[in-house]
């Protein structure tokens, strides 16, 4: 009787350990990837770099605070953003 436990046992746990790895090479490890080259990509973000908010916004960063960027979006609009809100960068400024 206590080897048909032990048996029904092993079977759940080779079960549950492929499957807790395909999840977490196939889903955890690619998206902790992706969010840290988000994270590297707004933390080199400079002045007259052209940027692309999530909200669709297009703009080119005139400042840089600790927390925020100021946006110009026209000749005479800009809006404060948090650096959060940076989807992809469009074109950076050569050094």
């Amino acid at each position: 009787m206590q080897s048909q436990d032990t048996a029904s046992i092993l079977k759940a746990l080779f079960l549950f350990v492929p499957v807790a790895l395909i999840f977490y090479f196939g889903i955890i490890r690619p998206q902790k990837k992706q969010q840290k080259q988000l994270l590297d990509m707004i933390k080199n973000l400079k002045r007259n770099d052209e940027v692309v908010t999530f909200g669709g916004i297009h703009g080119t960063i005139v400042n840089v605070k600790e927390k925020t960027f100021i946006l110009r979006v026209d000749e005479n609009a800009k809006l404060e953003i948090d650096k959060s809100s940076i989807a992809y960068v469009v074109k950076q400024r050569q050094e």
